[in-house]
């Protein structure tokens, strides 16, 4: 057997045929544009945005007689691009909706609410990519798993794709309508039916329809909200939101299962479709007012609709919901007592005594005020209802173009381009505009109400794409260029009298260069396209790429200005606005160059650099020169050898790319950019991208190490196709070891066999509890190109074994009550507490909260507290223990376990003053809690942790840096103590113990 050197650098050493092969399989760093036209002047339209060659690649190019839209077009695209985050190898490219943190997001970021908006909006893009990652994200990865079920992240539900109401299958069938991989599509479905039917706890079988929170609509502080004991969540509700999205949902489910040849499915789906649609018209559609309104659900026997108009009302038609014959609801987009408005629509009508209750109080109001997310929306339906329904006498393209063009203008500050979260119906501001927090908010559609309503670009799942523009009889030309269409180029020219293109009157349909189709006027056509999806762009990821800011990779570097660390270079998007900011710079160094250096951990393979640099224009300027260096396995950096570099000399606002050939391996590289004049640099993006192999994919799972021990783990490599010569590795980092345990090599793997390997892998002696580590398992195969990877977490986990000093035991045979300390830090009402039968119960019948603190002081080497629980009481919102150490009401470091909440965190409180993220390491963990757990917390060198144990293995929970804001000897003296805190009912604890840590 042989052993990995788990920090080796090893430089590639492959024969000259691999090597060419290597080379010509480097992946492009952007999507071919394929034979096209070239009709508008790119460059001008673009003007000065940062890294033109992405746009130039990647968007359909319009050209509009109305500047402010087509302006707002481009500038659109700039916040969606910036809007893109690369999470890392496993969830790959997300889309955000703020540009910044936020404390409700899922993992990595990712907010459910605007998902529709962004898939229909980035469904234009060349690279399927992006959007390949995000759904997946919803559908499998990171946003598809567990939430708590709190009330700050929405107590209805327990995963973060139904944190908020989302129209998954609709935008993914959408999607497949332009790129034409319906493939992608039906591979989903089972995920796709799994998201549908986890709205069935919030679906009313008496109605026959769905009832939402409005808050969980995204909708906070709605006219509907106000008419409730609780106008910030809102009444529960039957809404024509939710339910047009199950609708609409449903629909698309049993197309893409009729794609599939499946037609019992497919019915099944359009019956369940039909049914809602009945079930809306009954009880949504208030035909005297001639809308779709909320119904409340709690108190409202006789199913009373609420007397007000409000957006929502127009989102039937986003989905071909509402029949023809409710048309009349139209005519309030451009009532004055309605939703018309300067800067609207408006979000409630006029007519609402709610109207703008309260709206310019802060945020967040939607009762009156214009919200992107909602115009996009009605824009949406309102393009449904003229292009796709029979015509009507309520509206038409002028109103369209007349909404559009206000949507254009209200996206304006200073006279700029600029979208926040809400803005003044009647006023040139915008209401909802924190700094650092709502800039070029991105939870909305734009562009695609440019080109599938202005424009007419109708995609289709079939080979045809309709045209049926809703531009203006009076506009005189037109142009959308290249739209990604299918696998074509689409290009789509209006020019009434052949001037202002030169290629002919009227309009004009070109498809990949070649003039298909030609008609004298602007009535729809349907055209068909020769079949061909979008072609596959080799899958490709980011090591370096850490949203998180936390573990591993992360950056360091020699000096950093103090609002721009090093951390934001890896974080994975890549903007250049000063508020919020992503960028490490070295402004104000006294250095005459600096250094940022990136730790991935563990190695991995070093193929594909690609640095952005910020340039101000003022103190911070684009580098004259950089190095880029390695770490070698003796500590020593060393340059980067075999560099190709495009461009040659570094430009800022655009990816400087360095490529290394051939590849190596190391787990640190080191970037030393300066300039000739000593003065400041910054880089908004350190990369490094790695091509995986087509069909190849690796795993392993998360392992549970103790210091100093030996664990086994198997990782799996596994083909979707034929391949030979694969080879699996186990990069770890330094000071640990890996020992391949069986064979690490096929000769060939069928497609759907795989190589599995175990590892013997060795902790080392110093790790810390609860500390993380990445172990990243190398995938190759000689018959094609690239690497797999996969990467694990190794944790040191809690072993009450180390902690062998009994300090504290209470098994509750005897009452000692009188042994301690009752503590009051919730401010109510002591439960009753009493001790018999071998368990402590505490009961109450409103809330009652207590902290009982042990007889004992903590141990310095580090305490254990141990609690076995019987039985939780049954109650919310509070149903909870809290373990830890404290010193009385004012000082106290303790974990807390809400069974209804299904959540876990942290409290820190130092001298009276409750502390933040800074000691109690954020929000909330997921707890699901059986009979026969126990929890745990550890109090350890300046760390909390706190664990659960479930079948006799023992899980992380949180892990809180508390030492920043109290003195860890201090807390070793606080006594160890068990919290009980319920509504009602009564929770039973079988035993409470607490341990000093053994050895030296």
């Amino acid at each position: 057997m042989t052993m990995l050197v788990v920090a080796a650098v090893v430089v590639s050493t492959a024969s000259p045929a691999v090597a060419q092969r290597d080379r010509a399989a480097v992946p492009g760093l952007y999507p071919s544009v394929g034979a096209g036209t070239n009709f508008l002047n790119h460059a001008e339209l673009l003007g000065d945005m940062p890294e033109p060659a992405w746009y130039e690649a990647n968007i359909p190019f319009v050209d509009l007689p109305d500047r402010e839209i087509r302006d707002t077009y481009y500038y659109r695209w700039r916040t969606y691009r910036e809007a893109l985050k690369n999470t890392g190898p496993k969830d790959g490219w997300i889309v955000s909706e703020f540009l910044g943190p936020v404390g409700y997001s899922a993992p990595n970021g990712g907010i459910v609410a605007a998902a529709g908006h962004h898939v229909y909006e980035g469904r234009w893009l060349r690279d399927h990519r992006y959007l390949d990652d995000y759904v997946d994200y919803w559908l499998r990865g990171s946003g598809s798993g567990p939430k708590p079920a709190t009330d700050f992240l929405n107590k209805n539900t327990t995963d973060w794709a139904h944190q908020y109401s989302f129209w998954a299958a609709d935008a993914v069938a959408a999607r497949a309508a332009v790129d034409g991989r319906q493939s992608f599509a039906t591979d989903r479905l089972p995920e796709l039916v799994r998201q549908w039917q986890r709205w069935s706890p919030q679906f009313n079988a008496d109605l026959g329809l769905y009832w939402q929170t409005p808050v969980w609509d995204a909708m906070e502080y709605t006219a509907s909200s106000y008419q409730s004991p609780d106008p910030y969540h809102g009444g529960d509700g039957f809404r024509p939101t939710l339910n047009a999205y199950q609708y609409g949902d449903a629909r698309a489910i049993a197309q893409l299962f009729r794609a599939r040849g499946d037609v019992t499915s497919a019915r099944q789906y359009e019956q369940a479709a039909d049914a809602l649609q009945r079930n809306q018209e009954r009880w949504l559609w208030d035909d005297a007012a001639k809308f779709y309104k909320h119904v409340m659900r709690d108190d409202n026997p006789g199913r009373t609709k609420l007397a007000d108009r409000e957006a929502i009302g127009f989102v039937p038609w986003y989905f071909h919901m509402a029949p023809a014959a409710n048309s009349a609801a139209w005519a309030q987009l451009t009532d004055p007592q309605g939703f018309a408005a300067t800067y609207g629509p408006t979000t409630a009508e006029r007519r609402s005594p709610y109207f703008m209750r309260e709206a310019l109080n802060g945020c967040c109001r939607w009762n009156g005020p214009s919200w992107p997310y909602a115009t996009s929306q009605t824009l949406t339906a309102l393009a449904n209802l003229l292009i796709d329904y029979p015509s009507q006498p309520y509206v038409d393209r002028d109103d369209y173009l007349s909404v559009l063009r206000g949507y254009a203008l209200t996206q304006r500050k200073d006279g700029r381009p600029y979208v926040a979260e809400a803005h003044h119906p009647d006023e040139n501001r915008w209401l909802y505009d924190g700094k650092g927090h709502s800039e070029d908010y991105n939870h909305s559609t734009f562009n695609d109400n440019v080109l599938s309503g202005l424009l007419g670009i109708r995609p289709q799942l079939g080979n045809t794409v309709s045209i049926a523009p809703l531009a203006p009889a009076s506009w005189t030309h037109f142009a959308v260029e290249n739209v990604p269409y299918h696998g074509h180029n689409l290009t789509v020219l209006w020019d009434r009298d052949g001037t202002r293109y030169g290629k002919g009157a009227g309009l004009r349909v070109w498809l990949d260069g070649r003039l298909t189709h030609t008609q004298p006027n602007l009535a729809a056509v349907r055209l068909t396209i020769p079949s061909r999806a979008s072609a596959e762009l080799p899958s490709v990821v980011d090591d370096f790429a850490n949203v998180s800011q936390t573990g591993f990779p992360t950056a360091r570097a020699s000096f950093s200005y103090s609002a721009d660390p090093p951390t934001k270079a890896i974080d994975g998007q890549d903007f250049h606005l000063d508020v919020p900011g992503t960028r490490w710079t070295s402004y104000g160094s006294p250095n005459a160059a600096d250094w940022l250096e990136v730790d991935l951990g563990a190695p991995a393979p070093i193929s594909d650099l690609r640095v952005t640099f910020y340039d101000d224009g003022g103190g911070v300027r684009v580098p004259t020169a950089f190095d880029l260096q390695y770490r070698g396995t003796d500590g020593v950096w060393r340059d980067v050898p075999g560099q190709q570099r495009t461009p040659a000399v570094p430009v800022a606002r655009q990816v400087n790319r360095v490529l290394v050939q051939p590849a190596l391996t190391t787990d640190r590289v080191r970037i030393l950019p300066r300039r000739a004049d000593g003065g400041a640099v910054g880089i908004t993006a350190f990369s490094s991208v790695r091509p995986e192999v087509p069909g190849l994919t690796a795993s392993l799972p998360d392992l549970a190490v103790r210091a100093g021990a030996a664990v086994e783990v198997s990782t799996t490599v596994t083909a979707q196709r034929a391949m030979r010569g694969v080879r699996a590795s186990l990069a770890v980092p330094a000071g640990w070891n890996a020992v391949p345990l069986s064979s690490a090599t096929a000769a060939q793997l069928a497609p759907g066999r795989s190589l599995v390997t175990r590892w013997r892998v060795t902790a080392p002696a110093g790790l810390a509890l609860g500390e993380r580590a990445p172990v990243r398992v190398l995938a190759t195969a000689s018959s094609a190109a690239g690497v797999s990877s996969a990467v694990a977490s190794a944790q040191s986990v809690f072993d009450p074994a180390d902690y062998a000093t009994v300090l504290w035991d209470d098994t509750f045979d005897t009452d000692r009550l009188g042994s301690y300390r009752v503590d009051g830090p919730f401010g109510e009402a002591s439960p009753s507490l009493r001790v018999g039968d071998g368990v402590l119960t505490a009961s109450a019948s409103s809330r009652s909260g207590a902290v009982l603190a042990a007889p004992v002081a903590g141990s310095a080497r580090g305490t254990a507290v141990v609690v076995e629980p019987r039985s939780f009481a049954g109650s919310a919102p509070e149903d909870s223990l809290f373990l830890g150490q404290t010193a009385g009401n004012r000082d106290f470091a303790l974990a807390w376990f809400n069974n209804a909440g299904k959540a876990s965190g942290v409290d820190v409180t130092v001298g009276g003053v409750r502390r933040g993220d800074e000691a109690t390491g954020g929000c909330c963990a997921t707890l699901t809690w059986a009979p026969g757990d126990r929890l745990a917390v550890v109090l350890q060198d300046g760390r909390l942790t706190s664990w659960q144990q479930h079948d006799g293995r023992w899980s992380l929970l949180r892990s809180a840096p508390i030492g920043s804001v109290v003195d860890p000897a201090v807390v070793a003296q606080w006594a160890p103590a068990l919290g009980l805190r319920l509504d009602a009912g009564s929770l039973v604890v079988d035993r409470f113990t607490v341990w000093g840590r053994s050895g030296q």
